[in-house]
């Protein structure tokens, strides 16, 4: 075998949601393929990725949550693409009964863990809430059942809980924008810094391919994407996707590089984040 012909395996672990299965559409089915490159996929909730990021670094490329990336920024760097950001909306708080923001300070919140964006926003909203952790597809019933006596939702839940007549008392997406002018960047891709500079640049142009694969072909895309999709139709699953999978997760841009790191720089000021964070984008 000769050196060219060597091909080099890199490992991608993402959620099984379908806006992550859209973005990776194109690397998943070969759509999209890079010479000498293969590309294997492991599918896992991201509060999983988050706590095997922090452990073992196992992964070349790994869906996070960013409040993540002050634990691994010296492993792993992050891709410019791949972001999923909240355009003023994001996280919400509900509860059975409408809450005023006051009140909502007082009460137990179940929340989806505590490596998650949307624990980050909630702690820089109300540092003194109380929280439990709570798997994030059982919150609303946690919810519903009275063992809490509110939630902060994510994934679909964002556009599932009307149905189920509980009531909104804060996106976090909305009330960030009000306070900074940013929009909220919730998850992202990061990658190991020890593949080299060569292998990490040549990666992320591969999910920036895929990105723009799905985008060029939404059809598809969203029909492989539906298998992934908790509790959704396809028009809600459409919806779902367009909120984060779009011209911004090509690129972050100059504003959305600059809310991550705003956003990591308040989690350290306010004690959520225990060391100062340098970031690093490849690509």
């Amino acid at each position: 075998m000769t050196a060219s012909s060597v091909v080099r395996e890199i490992s991608i672990a993402h959620s099984p949601d379908s806006d992550d299965a859209f973005m990776f559409y194109g690397l998943a089915t070969n759509k999209v393929r890079v010479g000498g490159h293969k590309f294997t996929h492991v599918l896992c909730d991201i509060e999983t990725l988050n706590q095997r990021a922090i452990r073992e670094a196992f992964f070349d490329v790994t869906a996070i949550s960013f409040h993540v990336y002050p634990y691994i920024q010296d492993q792993y760097a992050l891709m410019s693409c791949g972001g999923s950001v909240g355009e003023g909306y994001g996280p919400m708080i509900v509860a059975p009964r409408p809450y005023d923001l006051d009140e909502i300070r007082k009460v137990r919140v179940a929340v989806p863990g505590t490596l998650t964006t949307a624990y980050l926003a909630l702690k820089l909203f109300a540092p003194e809430i109380e929280t439990a952790v709570v798997p994030f597809d059982q919150i609303i019933p946690e919810v519903m059942a009275g063992n809490y006596a509110a939630g902060l939702i994510i994934h679909e839940g964002q556009l599932t809980y009307p149905r189920t007549g509980l009531s909104r008392i804060l996106d976090l997406g909305v009330w960030w924008r009000e306070k900074t002018g940013l929009p909220l960047p919730l998850g992202g891709n990061a990658i190991r810094r020890s593949l080299g500079d060569a292998t990490m640049l040549t990666v992320t142009q591969a999910l920036r391919d895929s990105i723009q694969y799905g985008l060029d072909h939404r059809d598809e895309a969203l029909q492989y994407a539906m298998q992934f999709g908790r509790d959704l139709d396809t028009s809600l699953t459409d919806k779902f996707v367009g909120m984060y999978v779009n011209e911004r997760t090509l690129d972050y841009g100059d504003d959305g590089r600059k809310a991550i790191r705003q956003l990591l720089a308040m989690g350290h000021e306010n004690g959520v984040i225990p060391h100062s964070v340098s970031v690093d984008f490849v690509g």
